[in-house]
């Protein structure tokens, strides 16, 4: 199996593991979902599990899984086809995914923003950091490879896509299942966010700034690597947290 296959693996089993901690459960399931969507690991076409297996994955009762269906139906992310070969399937629109990802930062306070920031500043500075100790031939120039594509895209689904993928294999690079998972974890919660088309990242200076990183890790400067990955998410964070404050003086 190809290391991209296993990151895909990775993402796939964090999207559909229980969910932790207390509070509202529906919500939670729709942010899962709609996050892992943004993100590539669940494309468009693509069923889902049968709601009992996909309850039970997730750790939620079967009626909330039924509530967070009904809701991502109305927002235009899944259709659901009855009878026999039905189920739930994934058809989200890249004008849904935006507007779902809009409110969900509305909904977020100041303080949830940067504690994800964080948390992603201080898991991103360590993948580059064991990536340029520990990262093999095969692992860089996969990194190389997806700050080309992410150069190469012309509109912003193939760019989040791209970026997503290029931290998440970071962390691989690193030769870390913890930190891959962490990173997956971040990317299904800030992806989308990050890439909402009013914060204008351009993707190839998005891609510039990768390239540096790669070349830190080929040169195995570890301080170089975390410089750059520490500066570039606290970056987009901040620009994240401003349009957090744009939006709620609307």
């Amino acid at each position: 199996m190809s290391h991209q296959e296993s990151a895909g693996l990775t993402a796939l089993g964090a999207v559909l593991s229980p969910l932790e901690g207390g509070g509202p459960k529906t919500e939670a399931v729709v942010q899962r979902l709609s996050a892992a969507i943004s993100l590539g690991v669940m494309v468009d076409g693509q069923q889902l599990p049968s709601e009992t297996d996909l309850a039970n994955q997730l750790g939620v009762s079967t009626m909330t899984l039924r509530e967070a269906l009904a809701a991502l139906r109305q927002q235009g992310v899944i259709h659901t086809k009855r009878g026999r070969g039905g189920g739930s399937f994934i058809c989200a629109s890249a004008e849904a995914l935006v507007s779902t990802s809009l409110a969900r930062l509305q909904q977020m306070s100041i303080q949830e923003l940067r504690d994800l920031g964080d948390e992603h500043f201080a898991v991103t500075g360590a993948a580059a950091v064991f990536a340029a100790r520990r990262g093999l031939r095969a692992d860089i120039a996969l990194l190389r490879a997806l700050a080309d594509r992410l150069n190469d895209s012309t509109e912003l689904v193939s760019a989040r896509q791209a970026d997503s993928r290029f931290h998440i294999e970071m962390a691989v690079c690193a030769q870390s299942t913890r930190l891959t998972r962490a990173e997956v974890g971040l990317q299904v919660e800030l992806s989308a966010l990050l890439w909402l088309p009013r914060l204008k990242l351009d993707p190839a200076a998005e891609a510039a700034a990768h390239r540096d990183l790669v070349d830190a890790i080929e040169r195995e400067d570890d301080a170089r690597a975390r410089e750059l990955a520490e500066s570039h998410t606290e970056s987009r964070i901040r620009r994240l947290v401003a349009l957090r404050l744009e939006l709620s003086d609307r």
